[in-house]
C-alpha cells in the first residue's frame, strides 16, 4: 500500500500546485483501509471456519466436484479450501498453491483454468486503483470500461454456479465454457500491466492504447476489444481538446492534455524586448500527446492559441463547423476537422486584428509617418522646436517639456489628422546607437556579459544622440508590432534622425557662409576651399538620405504593403 500512497500523495500535489484555485477531490482514507472493498484476494486472512477434509482421501468424481466448486470461487476473488492464493510480490502477477494430494488429471486442468483467476486479480486491482481521483479522467474513464466489461464475467460465473448447484458442471464444462473468456482477461490484463509501468495519465494512456489497438490488427476480437476501451478512455481528452479547438479554453484540472497554460502577464510585451509571451502562455506537453494527433500538435496550439486571444480581448468565439471528435483507426478523419477549426480560428484573429483593431493603419499612419521619417513638414516643426533642448547633455533634458514640444508639432503640422497620434511618445535612450546595436547582436552570443556590463560610452550623450520615438501598442497588436519589431523601427529612426541632423548643421553653416559677400573677391578666394567641402558634405548627406528613403525604405515598404494584403493567417 506505502508505494500507492505516496504516488496518490505526488500526483495530487503537483495538480493542486497547478490548479491553485479548486483542489482536486480525494476519497475518504477508508476506502483505502478496507480490503474487502476491493474484490481482490484477502491474503492471509482466513475466512472459512469449516473443517476441510483431505483431498487425496476422497473418490476422484467428489474430487472434481470439490475443485469446481473452489474454482468457482478463485474465480472471483476469494481463497477456495484447496487452492488459495499466495501473496503479490511487486508487480508480479498473482499465484495460486494447489494443495499437493489432489489427482494429477484434476490438477493439470485446474492449473490451465487459474491464469483466468490471475488476469482477474490484477484487472480488479487496476480498476480499484486507477478509480482514485489522482490518476486523471482518461484513466478513470478506462477502467469504468473495464469495470463494465468485467461485470459481464461476473455473470457469466453466476451462470457456471448455476450449472454446478444443478450438478451439470464438470471439470472439462468448466473448462469448455471459460475458454472465450480467457483471452479477454488476458487482454485486459496485459493492458492494466502496461498502463502500470508506464505509470501513464492522460494523452500517454491514449498513445498506449491506440499503439496496443494497432497491434492487434488481424486479430479481430482482440482489436475490437482494444477499440471499444480505447473509445471509452479517450471520450474525455477528447472533451478537453473540443473546448480547446472550438473555443480557445482549456479545462484540464489532471494536467492530461497536450496543451499546457502558465500564468502570465500580457502586459509584458510592450516592456520585455525579447518577450515570449505568445510561445510561453501555452506549451506542448510531448508525453501527453496521443500518437494518434502527434503530426496534428503544433495545429491543435495554434488554434486554441488565436481563439485564446480573441477571447481574451472580451469577445466570445466558438467554432461554427465544431464537430464532436470520435476515436476512429481512420487519421483522416481527425485531420480533417482539426484543419477546419484551425482555418476558423486564424480568419477569426485575422478579421480581429485587421478590420477592429485596424493593424494596416498603424503601420502605415503611424510607424511608417513616425519611424522612418514619412511626414516632412511635422519633423522640419519638431526640429525647429526642440533644437535647443536636445543639444544638452541628456542628464539635463526635461522629459516633460519634450513630451509637450512633441505635441505642439504634432498638432501644427498635418500629422494633426492621425487618430493614432497620441500613442507616440518619447524614448531618451540610456545609450548611442552603435552601443544599442552591439547589444542586440549579442542576445545569446558568449560576449553577452561583456557588451552588457562594458561602461557606458565615456563621452556624455547629447539628447540628439539619445533621442528616440517610442509607440504605445496595445493587446492584442502587441502580438504583432512586440517590442522587438518596435526596436527594429527605434534603430532605423535614430539613424534617420541623426543624419537629419547633421543635414540641418550644415544648412546652418551654408546660411552663416552668405556673410563672405561683402568681402571683396581678392579675399573670398580663401573660403573657396572651405565651400567645396562644405558643398560636398552637404551633397553626400542628401544623397544618402535619399537613398535610404527611397531607394531602400520604400520599395520593401511597398512589398510589406502588397503581402499584408495577400495574408491569410496570423
Amino acid at each position: 500500500q506505502q508505494p500507492l500512497e505516496l504516488t496518490r500523495k505526488i500526483l495530487r500535489d503537483k495538480q493542486n500546485k497547478k490548479n491553485s484555485g479548486q483542489p482536486i477531490p480525494v476519497f475518504p482514507s477508508w476506502v483505502y483501509e478496507r480490503p474487502a472493498l476491493i474484490g481482490d484476494f484477502l491474503i492471509g486472512t482466513s475466512l472459512s471456519t469449516d473443517t476441510t477434509v483431505p483431498i487425496g482421501t476422497l473418490p476422484l468424481a467428489s474430487q472434481e466436484s470439490v475443485i469446481v466448486e473452489d474454482l468457482l470461487y478463485v474465480l472471483i476473488g476469494v481463497d477456495g479450501r484447496y487452492i488459495t492464493a499466495q501473496a503479490l510480490v511487486g508487480r508480479q502477477n498473482r499465484a495460486f498453491s494447489l494443495d499437493p494430494n489432489l489427482d494429477l488429471s484434476i490438477k493439470e486442468l485446474v492449473t490451465r483454468i487459474l491464469p483466468v483467476a490471475a488476469s482477474y486479480s490484477a484487472v480488479t486491482r487496476f480498476i480499484e486503483e486507477k478509480s482514485s481521483f489522482e490518476y486523471g479522467q482518461v484513466n478513470h474513464a478506462l477502467a469504468a470500461a473495464m469495470r463494465t466489461l468485467i461485470k459481464e464475467y461476473m455473470i457469466l460465473i453466476t451462470q457456471l454456479e448455476h450449472l454446478q448447484r444443478q450438478g451439470l458442471l464438470s471439470l472439462q464444462k468448466l473448462w469448455f465454457y471459460i475458454q472465450p473468456t480467457m483471452r479477454t482477461l488476458e487482454i485486459l490484463a496485459s493492458l492494466a500491466t502496461s498502463v502500470d509501468k508506464g505509470e501513464c495519465m492522460g494523452g500517454s494512456t491514449l498513445s498506449l492504447l491506440h499503439d496496443k489497438t494497432f497491434n492487434y490488427t488481424g486479430d479481430s476480437q482482440a482489436q475490437e476489444l482494444c477499440l471499444y476501451l480505447t473509445k471509452a478512455a479517450s471520450v474525455p481528452y477528447f472533451e478537453i481538446l473540443e473546448k480547446w479547438i472550438y473555443r480557445g479554453i482549456i479545462n484540464d484540472p489532471y494536467s492530461e492534455f497536450m496543451v499546457e497554460e502558465h500564468e502570465l502577464q500580457k502586459e509584458k510585451i510592450q516592456e520585455d524586448y525579447n518577450d515570449k509571451y505568445w510561445d510561453q502562455r501555452y506549451t506542448v506537453v510531448q508525453q501527453q500527446i496521443p500518437s494518434f494527433l502527434q503530426k496534428m500538435a503544433d495545429k491543435i496550439l495554434s488554434t486554441g492559441k488565436y481563439l485564446n486571444v480573441v477571447r481574451e480581448c472580451g469577445r466570445d468565439v466558438t467554432c461554427p463547423v465544431a464537430k464532436e471528435v470520435i476515436y476512429t483507426l481512420k487519421e483522416r478523419a481527425y485531420v480533417e476537422q482539426i484543419e477546419k477549426a484551425y482555418n476558423y480560428a486564424s480568419k477569426v484573429l485575422l478579421d480581429f486584428l485587421m478590420e477592429e483593431k485596424e493593424l494596416v493603419a498603424h503601420l502605415s499612419r503611424s510607424i511608417k509617418h513616425y519611424f522612418l521619417m514619412d511626414q516632412g513638414d511635422f519633423f522640419v516643426h519638431f526640429m525647429d522646436l526642440t533644437e535647443e533642448e536636445l543639444k544638452k547633455p541628456v542628464d539635463d533634458i526635461i522629459t516633460t517639456r519634450l513630451e509637450a514640444l512633441l505635441e505642439l508639432a504634432l498638432r501644427m503640422s498635418t500629422a494633426n489628422t492621425d487618430p493614432f497620434k497620441d500613442d507616440l511618445k518619447i524614448d531618451l535612450m540610456p545609450h548611442d546607437l552603435i552601443t544599442q546595436l552591439l547589444r542586440v547582436l549579442a542576445i545569446e552570443t558568449k560576449q553577452e556579459k561583456a557588451i552588457i556590463s562594458a561602461d557606458p560610452t565615456e563621452l556624455t550623450l547629447s539628447g540628439l544622440e539619445a533621442f528616440s520615438f517610442d509607440y504605445i501598442v496595445k493587446w492584442p497588436l502587441s502580438l504583432i508590432i512586440n517590442r522587438k519589431a518596435l526596436t527594429r523601427y527605434q534603430m532605423l529612426f535614430r539613424h534617420m534622425f541623426y543624419c537629419k541632423h547633421v543635414e540641418r548643421q550644415l544648412c546652418n553653416v551654408w546660411i552663416s557662409n552668405k556673410t563672405a559677400k561683402q568681402f571683396s573677391l581678392h579675399s573670398a578666394k580663401w573660403f573657396a576651399g572651405a565651400f567645396t567641402l562644405r558643398q560636398r558634405m552637404l551633397n553626400f548627406v542628401q544623397n544618402i538620405q535619399y537613398y535610404m528613403m527611397f531607394e531602400v525604405m520604400e520599395p520593401t515598404w511597398h512589398i510589406l504593403e502588397k503581402n499584408l494584403k495577400l495574408v491569410s493567417e496570423v
